[in-house]
């Protein structure tokens, strides 16, 4: 079974937390604290792997966690960082958010992105020691790991895509000049999924082609099967155009099949094409051979005449096709479709900038390191609610929820958590 959609949620895992202890040795006076800080947490990576040609493994599985970051002990003993965990996923594949932005391209093997970055570990009670603060009971809890739900869209990546109308004789071709065995009948839409496949040219040269279901009239509105393929044509170089010579008017499905493809994407109708008139092999097309090539002439088009059948002709398109792509091997490669650049992912910078907002029930403090910050601390703690309170007043939180008029009881909001305003 082929699959070239998938959502997914990652989850990275969370930073340990830190250790509160005291260095306690015999004839060691006053050891004072020796808390280690908790260990990073695993990060989630989409790794582009060779051996995987389709989405299937997130059919039935779509979750997925980092490992945790283990926790910081005595001694100044750190906890060890949480294993990261590497999706693999084929080369060509998109990643999304569910706004529909891009977040990688995928487009090569042994590419990969950091999708969910694993939380940091806490720090322990030694961080905490002052000269007027010299047995602190306090320590951070780790910082939570990052989580989200993301699309994957593969793309398949190939030279040429073969494009037609159901029953034009694609996968006949491509089983004809590749080792692909696809599934053939006479039927419309025998091929229910891309089929890739590779032809060797020479000692030095080969093609890879992608078989794309059918198009019809409609297709990049979702007629046919067409539309849930058109994506996979947008990776490759150049286009074989392959007509069923014995179809009433082969000039209408040529541009039918144009039309579809500029509809779904301009750029796509402005690939490079070759055009091959098939199955000259019955004695119908073959009659009708002559007029054909004159109506394609006339439009500045020599298309090629083959039988992909009976091998007749195959020789002359391949020949065709290696030209063409000569021909475009200089041009930029297409890593983002129409256009699109992917988001930059990096770590975010940790800043005082924060924002007060008014909404139901309360209030919400929106800033990165104002949230880190509540999430990090041991709110169970008396001592870990006074060093809150003494960070938010540093930071000028509560000067600013002062001014927006918070009163004691109001519920005042750092991302996930809610606290009760004392004053």
């Amino acid at each position: 079974m082929f699959l070239d959609e998938a959502t997914i949620w990652v989850k990275a895992g969370d930073g340990g937390r830190g250790a509160v202890s005291f260095r306690r040795e015999k004839y060691v006076p006053r050891g004072g604290p020796d808390g280690g800080d908790g260990g990073r947490g695993g990060s989630v990576i989409l790794l582009a792997d060779p051996s995987k040609s389709t989405l299937l493994d997130f059919r039935y599985r779509r979750h997925f966690r980092a490992e945790r970051g283990g926790n910081g002990e005595g001694g100044r003993r750190h906890g060890k960082a949480g294993e990261d965990l590497i999706i693999p996923v084929p080369p060509g594949t998109l990643v999304r958010g569910l706004d529909g932005e891009l977040i990688a391209d995928l487009d090569a093997p042994g590419k990969q992105v950091v999708v969910a970055l694993g939380g940091r570990g806490g720090l322990g009670n030694v961080h905490f020691a002052t000269p007027t603060y010299r047995t602190p009971r306090i320590a951070q809890k780790g910082e939570p790991g990052e989580e989200r739900w993301i699309r994957l869209e593969l793309r398949l990546i190939a030279d040429v895509g073969i494009i037609g109308y159901p029953n034009a004789g694609k996968s006949t071709f491509l089983g004809a000049v590749t080792r692909a065995h696809p599934k053939i009948a006479d039927y419309p839409f025998t091929t229910l999924s891309p089929n890739l496949g590779v032809a060797a040219i020479d000692d030095d040269r080969v093609i890879t082609f992608a078989d794309i279901p059918g198009l019809i009239e409609g297709a990049h509105a979702g007629a046919g099967l067409g539309h849930e393929f058109l994506r996979h044509i947008t990776r490759t170089k150049a286009l074989l155009h392959l007509i069923d010579g014995g179809v009433p008017d082969v000039i209408r499905a040529y541009h039918t099949v144009n039309a579809e493809l500029a509809l779904f994407d301009e750029a796509l109708a402005r690939k490079p094409q070759l055009v091959a008139i098939n199955k000259i092999d019955r004695p119908e097309v073959r009659e009708r051979l002559p007029g054909i090539l004159t109506a394609f002439r006339a439009l500045g088009i020599e298309p090629r005449a083959i039988s992909a059948a009976t091998g007749e002709g195959i020789d002359v398109v391949l020949a065709g096709l290696t030209r063409l792509l000569d021909q475009v091997a200089t041009a930029e490669p297409v890593l983002a479709p129409t256009g699109e650049q992917p988001v930059v992912l990096r770590p975010r910078r940790e800043r005082d900038s924060f924002a007060v907002q008014r909404e139901p029930g309360g209030f919400r403090v929106v800033g990165r390191r104002v949230e880190r910050l509540v999430a990090m601390t041991d709110l169970d703690s008396d001592e870990g609610l006074a060093y809150l309170q003494r960070q938010l007043k540093r930071l000028g939180v509560t000067a600013a929820l002062e001014r927006e008029g918070v009163r004691p009881g109001d519920i005042v909001r750092f991302g996930r958590i809610e606290l009760e305003w004392v004053s």
